[in-house]
Parts: C-alpha cells; structure tokens; sequence
C-alpha cells in the first residue's frame, strides 16, 4: 500500500487560491496568537523583542519633521460621504473562526503617534481605519476596511452592479447586507465586474450572487480578457515558494501591535475566508469596449501586464465617474513584489495611466479604485493620475538611465532616487511597493540577476561560504563583538552584514541569532513600507522563535481547483516530481477526457515528467480515460482514483502500477521551510493533513 497525501492536501497546501490572488487569505497574526506568550507589560509581544533605539527615534523624529503632514486632504476625502458604521468589529468565517476583526487595529487610534512605527506608516493605517458604508456619488457606493480592497456597488436599471466583490464570501455577504440595510434594500445584483485578475477582487463572488442565477442569466459577470488564464495561471508553479515568502511580506506571524503589524498599506489585512470563483459570463476583449450594464453605459479600458496581467479601468460616464481598478491607488505599488512574482512593466503602467488620463480624465469629476478612497474633482483626479503616471515612468527611464551607466542590481537601490515633487506626494509614497525593491526590479526585469561581476556569477550559497568569512574576520567572538558595536552605534545595515555570515556559519549560535534579530528589528521599526517592515519584523521573529508549528496558511478552494486547466495540473505535477528520485524510470500515458475533448501524451523520461497537449502516444503503457468533469472531485481532494474507478467513472487501460510508482515521486511541499538559518519547525514532525491509502493499481500521481 503506498499511503500518500491527498491530492486536494497537495494543492491547497501550495496555496493556488493565494497564489492566483496574490496575497494571503491567513490573517495576518492569527496562526500566532496560538503559540505567542501574553504580551509584556510595554506591550511587546515578544519576550526577546527591543524598544526602540535612539537612533531609531531619530529616524522617525526626522521623518515627522520632513514629510508634509500639513497636506489633510486624504483624511477629508476619506471620511467624505459616510452613511453607516459596521456595527460589529468582527466577521466570523463558515467554518468558524474570525474572518476579519478590526479590533486587532484599535491600538492605531489610540496614539497619535509610536515609537516603533514609522509615521507616514502609522498615517496610512488610520486611513485605512475606515469601516463602513460610504456614498461616492449618488448611484455609487463603497463598503471599505472589510477585506484588504472595497467593494462597490453602481446602480443599474433594475439593480446593483458590483465591482470587486473582496477575498472571501463571508467579507463579501457582510458587506452587501450593510449595503442593503442603508441603500441597496431589496433590488437584486444584476452584474459583477472583475476589474482583474488577483484574488481580493473576485474571491468573495459567492457571499453576493448565487450561481445558479448566473446560469440563468439573471446575473452577468464581466472580466477582463485573458481573466481566468491568469486568475488560476499566475505564480501556481512556485505557489508554495510564495506562501511561505508571504509569510514575511504579510507579516503573517506578526501580532497587531506598534511593535509587530500595524497594516498592509493598501489596506489592513486580507480577510480568513473561504475563496469563491464563477467564471465570466462577458470578457472584455478590446482595448476599448463600451457595454451598456444594466442600463448602464461603461467603457472598458484593457491594461494588460499593469498591476496585474489581466486588468481593465471603466469610465462610466454618464456619472463621470472614473474607476482605474488597482492601477491608481494611494500608494506606488509594487514593480517587482517581495512574495515573488513576474516582474510588472513600469513603463507600460504609466503609459496606460497616461491614456486614461486623456481619454477620461479630462472629464472625470469623481475617480475610485479597488483600494483606498476616491478623489473628486478634475483638478484633483488630474493631479493624482499625473502623479502616479509619472511616478512609473520615473522608476522605468531613471533606473535603467543609471543602469546604462554601470549602476548594478545590488547597487541601484541606493543610487536611485525619485524627484522630490514626487516623494511629497502622499499618493506616491511608498505604502505596498517601495523605491528599494522597485528599482531593483527594474533591473531585474531588463538585465536579470547578474551585476555583470565574474566573481558573483557562480556565487557559492550563503552556508557553503559563510565559514570562510567567518574564519577570515578572526572567529565568532570577534563578529559578535564588532556586530554589537555596530549595532549599538545604529550602523544596522553594517551589522547585518557581518552578523548575518555567523549566522548562516553558525545555525545554532543562538546569540549570534538573537544579535541579528535585535538589528532587524530595528531595521523594520524605521521603515515606512509594510512589506519591507513585515520582512525585517518576521525575520526577527524567526530567529528569536523558531516556526511556530500551526502557521502554515490553509485555503482550500474546489473553485479555484476545478478553473485550473488540465494542462496547468499536469505541469504542476511535474514540478513536484522529484527529479533525482526519477532516474532510470521510463513510461508514457495517455490521459484522455472525452466530455471536453482534450488528450495529452504524458512522458516520464530522463528524470522529467512532460506532457504534450493534444497528442497520444502511438504504444503507451498506460492509458487514462475520464471525463474532465469527474477528474475534477480528484483534483479538488474530493475523491480518489480508486473510488472513481470503482464508480465506473475512470478506465485505466494498460500497467497501472505506474500510478503508483509516480506517486512515490511526489513531493508534498510545506509552506514552512527554512528562511533564516536555524529557523525551523518547533516541532519533532511537520504537521500533515489526514493521509489516506489506496492500492498501487489504482492511484495516481497526487
């Protein structure tokens, strides 16, 4: 018997709902609280964690009296058409645990400032305290701080139309029953508009329309083209690499507090949900398309490759009402995105903000968005959309102008500076992306990794190379030494240098750990970027704690699953082979799903596992015949091969042993793996979900 974990297990542990999303669906600090001690009397939730130093004091002193906190037009605009509270702070999941508790984030209103939080981050956290219903203009309306983006509402002829309708279904379904109690009483949905491609902006669908109406028609959903491609498509392959990265940029062990996580800049959090999809009934394919919705005329402006692979703004404009989706916010946004992405085309952003400005901007005399508040007037909307237009070319023309000069990717973070009419903007400072890791994603993007250094073109990994630096800089003793030095004299990038090399030297110096702890944590306390905040924070709760055993994200979402294509899966499957275990095995199936037409021939050779959409193998030693709809329970962990063959609703023809040796091969990812040295699992054994068993003839490669 070959006992393995289930497929769905194998899946949703890689995290394929976050990936397509983008971001995470843990909420930030709640796998934490299970294993945290009570916080101290200071309100450290750490028992290793450190005030903050003076030098850190005098960061945040000189950004308090540099930045232009005169400029109040931000709280104006957000507080701007309140109508309704949400009365209760916390929204409980299904399957119930807290969905979303904005009680986590009261602390923020409780100071005006803290030590520990850079002040423009603290400023754009009590922005984003808005909580509640909020009239845009008459016919359109927000309910925001339910979920990491707003959900709005637009009335139709005979009903509500929705943009983006949050992460999860019990986000989505609290909010439109606040909506209706206030505005939208008993009218139906009529439409759902995707304005792209990542999670917090689709999946929620299922708290506000029911799937049977779209079926009937009763309810269109509209999305831009090449949607669902990049929906399921986008970071799947080194899905679990990015769960576990988000870990850092999300903060995702980190407590709510002034010391740990204090936001995530486009809003506080993602909510802990369940995860819906339904697919588009309506793609956008045109760059510019005009549809009447309900009664509603819109145009739709395709963005491919912006802010998301799949994006569309809509100008409505009979309101004049401007929506530019996730490409304008209150915020630079990321080029290159620290959970690990593609890296996204600055200059091909700017250019469509650039047309939007002058096919719509122009006229516009109210602009929203999927995150933040909206801005009215055409002198403001013209004002930010120039701002933020500019603000990618910038990052685009200036760093490769230093790039084309010899600046390298390990340099260009601390060359490049944006000009000041720029950074005194708030809309442009850096709240999700930042100058440091945007600018060395540009790079990345047109020259990749290399500085063109011979001498870090074959780099030796960081532990294969750390003792020699260690032995070079007189042994451990003297590192700690001049590392502590360093630190108390404020020189944290400095310490982290040399201290860091002891560490990946050294796993178990848990001095060395907690000293390099004790400077990321000062690090993270100056930044005014939460990703940036999150990862030093993070890391130097890693290296205090070890991974706390229940951290590990789990979503599992049979929507996304069953979206995924066959060929996706089948790629999928290949890159968690493991390769080295393959040598000197050879087979060929075929795979056969006669309700949709498709056929692959599956290869395992050299050590590989391919397949090739659209052909068979002429003598194959295996051939699988199922319906695509009845592989689907298997790909969503809802039923086994074995049972799907005992229902008569899969034929294996040929070696069927196969299967069993392929499953032998798979590797059941864990989205805990070490980061930081001498950081792993505090426990004897990775924690697992419930395995089952089934006959070698009969499974499959999970």
């Amino acid at each position: 018997m070959i006992t393995r974990r289930n497929l769905a297990g194998s899946l949703t542990a890689t995290g394929i709902a976050l990936a397509a999303a983008g971001k995470a669906v843990l909420g930030s600090g709640q796998a934490l609280a299970q294993v945290a001690p009570p916080p101290r009397p200071d309100g450290h939730f750490d028992p290793k964690g450190k005030a903050p130093s003076r030098f850190t004091l005098e960061a945040l002193q000189r950004a308090r009296t540099t930045l232009p906190f005169a400029d109040q037009r931000d709280f104006e605009e957000q507080k701007r058409g309140f109508i309704a509270a949400m009365p209760e702070s916390k929204i409980m999941a299904d399957a119930g645990h807290v969905a979303w508790d904005m009680d986590r984030f009261k602390f923020l209103l409780e100071k005006p400032d803290y030590d520990s939080v850079h002040p423009s981050l603290k400023r754009i956290s009590v922005l984003n305290m808005n909580y509640g219903l909020y009239e845009v203009v008459p016919g359109i309306y927000q309910v925001r701080g339910f979920d990491l983006a707003d959900i709005s509402f637009v009335r139709g002829k005979t009903g509500w139309i929705v943009i983006d309708p949050l992460t999860a279904t019990e986000t989505a379904r609290a909010a439109l029953k606040l909506f209706r109690q206030h505005v939208g009483k008993d009218l139906p949905i009529t439409a759902v508009i995707y304005s792209h491609s990542h999670g917090d902006h689709w999946g929620g669908v299922r708290g506000i329309v029911d799937e049977a109406d779209v079926r009937a028609g009763k309810v269109q959903i509209i999305a831009p083209r090449d949607f669902m491609q990049h929906t399921i498509s986008e970071n799947v392959y080194a899905g679990n690499a990015m769960n576990r990265r988000l870990f850092y940029q999300y903060g995702l062990l980190l407590p709510a507090s002034p010391y740990g996580y204090v936001g995530q800049g486009l809003g506080q959090g993602v909510a802990s949900g369940m995860v819906g999809l339904i697919a588009p009934t309506r793609i956008i394919d045109k760059d510019i398309e005009e549809l009447e919705v309900d009664g509603v005329r819109m145009v739709f402006q395709n963005t491919p490759d912006t802010e998301a692979p799949s994006e569309m703004n809509t100008w409505i404009p009979d309101l004049k009402a401007l929506w530019m989706a996730e490409n304008v916010t209150a915020t630079m946004h990321n080029i290159y995105t620290l959970r690990g992405a593609p890296v996204r085309d600055p200059l091909n952003w700017s250019k469509f903000i650039g047309q939007a400005l002058y096919r719509f901007g122009f006229e516009a005399e109210v602009m929203f968005a999927s995150h933040h508040w909206p801005r009215w007037g055409n002198a403001r909307i013209q004002e930010i959309l120039r701002g933020q237009r500019d603000l990618y070319a910038n990052l685009n023309n200036q760093v490769l102008h230093l790039a084309n000069q010899g600046v390298t990717i390990n340099e260009i973070h601390n060359v490049y500076q944006m000009p000041e009419s720029l950074v005194r903007s708030w809309a442009n400072r850096g709240y999700h992306g930042s100058q440091q890791h945007n600018s060395r994603g540009v790079i990345q993007r047109y020259l990749g990794f290399w500085d063109a250094n011979p001498a870090t073109l074959i780099p030796l990994s960081p532990s294969d190379s750390a003792p020699l630096y260690v032995e070079m800089m007189g042994g451990a003793d003297k590192i700690m030494a001049r590392g502590k030095q360093l630190h108390d004299e404020g020189q944290y990038l400095l310490a982290s240098e040399i201290l860091n090399k002891l560490v990946y030297a050294q796993p178990r110096n848990q001095a060395a750990k907690d000293l390099l702890a004790d400077v990321f944590e000062q690090i993270g306390y100056q930044q005014e970027n939460p990703g940036l905040r999150n990862s030093f924070l993070a890391g130097a709760y890693e290296l205090r704690q070890g991974i706390p055993a229940g951290a590990a994200p789990s979503s599992s979402s049979p929507d996304v699953v069953r979206a995924m294509s066959t060929e996706l899966f089948l790629n999928f499957l290949g890159i968690r082979m493991d390769g080295r275990k393959a040598e000197g095995l050879k087979f060929t199936i075929n795979l056969v799903t006669p309700d949709n037409g498709e056929k692959f021939a599956i290869e395992l050779d050299n050590g590989t596992l391919t397949n090739t959409a659209g052909f068979l193998a002429a003598r194959p030693d295996l051939t699988i015949t199922v319906n695509r709809a009845d592989l689907e329970p298997i790909m969503a962990g809802q039923k086994t091969v074995e049972a799907q063959v005992a229902a008569g609703l899969m034929k294996l023809e040929g070696d069927a042993t196969i299967l069993g040796k392929l499953g032998t091969l798979m590797v059941d990812f864990d989205p805990r793996f070490q980061i930081m040295p001498g950081t792993r699992v505090r426990t004897a054994a990775v924690q697992k979900t419930e395995p089952f068993e089934v006959s070698p003839k009969t499974t499959i490669a999970e």
